[in-house]
């Protein structure tokens, strides 16, 4: 939901359901690399309910659009940290180092124990 003047498209509230800090911070974080952008942050309005309002102010864009953008852009960052995450650990079972570990293996006797002399 968008809260916002009708004749100021420049600056507006948008609340959103369901979400917490998690999400709230990120799309601040973004927002916060646009040159577009004035001012933004987040508020909870209240513990127990599961709703954060998100307040842009931009140098006369669309509020709307830059919000719209920044959500965009986190979307290719979070594929971009996926991605590389997926990559090394690809990586890390092509390598030997698991290999090495015996992490899938245990001694004949069914435990992990060392053998008393």
């Amino acid at each position: 939901m968008e809260h916002g003047s009708f004749t100021d498209n420049s600056a507006a509230t948008f609340s959103l359901t369901d979400e917490d800090h998690t999400i709230a911070n990120a799309v601040r974080f973004t927002l916060n690399q646009d040159p577009r952008v004035t001012f933004c942050g987040y508020s909870i309005p209240h513990p127990s309910e599961a709703r954060v309002n998100i307040r842009v102010q931009t140098t006369g864009d669309p509020a709307r659009e830059v919000l719209k953008d920044a959500c965009q852009n986190l979307m290719l960052m979070c594929r971009h940290v996926r991605s590389t995450f997926d990559k090394a650990i690809e990586d890390f079972k092509a390598s030997n180092a698991v290999k090495a570990m015996k992490i899938d293996s245990l001694d004949s006797s069914g435990d992990d124990s060392e053998e008393s002399e």
